[in-house]
């Protein structure tokens, strides 16, 4: 969920109810500013209210990046070219390959945020050797996916492998 907090949007990161024997509820929340990347925690009282952020979520397919950093983006259904900041990208920098889709969240006419598939599929570009008849233990290795993330494998998966990764948690899930 993302609310407007003093004209800046924020993500809400994680939430806990603390329920009271006598008096109102305290809700304690951590929000991520989306325009800065800087996390913040309040407390706020039950019935408080927020304003929603008006944001939009445009899908988009990543390109190239450029010497500076710089991400670019070509929306789905305009076809035009959107840049990103590095610095919007750092956290799923990792992650992004080229072609793949991609959401791009904008505020007020700015991309504040860049939202990689939940899962995906990636070619293993670097991994050890699989050891013969080291199939009975439950061996596992780094792998190194094409974007630069490394995630742990099975021991039987090979260099040149497809494997399904889910993206939010950084971890393999099956062969693709």
């Amino acid at each position: 969920m993302t609310v407007e907090i003093d004209g800046e949007p924020f993500k809400v990161m994680k939430f806990s109810i603390m329920k009271q024997a006598r008096g109102a509820a305290k809700t304690t929340i951590k929000f991520k500013n989306l325009m800065k990347g800087t996390t913040i925690e309040n407390t706020y009282r039950s019935g408080e209210k927020f304003e929603t952020a008006m944001i939009e979520k445009t899908p988009a397919q990543y390109t190239y990046s450029d010497e500076n950093g710089n991400y670019f983006f070509m929306d789905s259904v305009s076809f035009e070219e959107v840049m990103v900041e590095a610095k919007l990208v750092e956290d799923t920098a990792k992650w992004i390959v080229e072609g793949m889709e991609c959401n791009l969240i904008f505020f007020k006419g700015n991309v504040i945020e860049v939202m990689v598939p939940g899962t995906y599929v990636y070619e293993v570009v670097e991994t050890e050797p699989s050891l013969k008849g080291s199939t009975v233990n439950a061996l596992t290795k780094p792998a190194v996916l094409p974007a630069g993330a490394v995630v742990t494998i099975p021991g039987f998966i090979e260099q040149g492998s497809m494997i399904k990764v889910d993206t939010q948690k950084g971890e393999y899930l099956e062969r693709a």
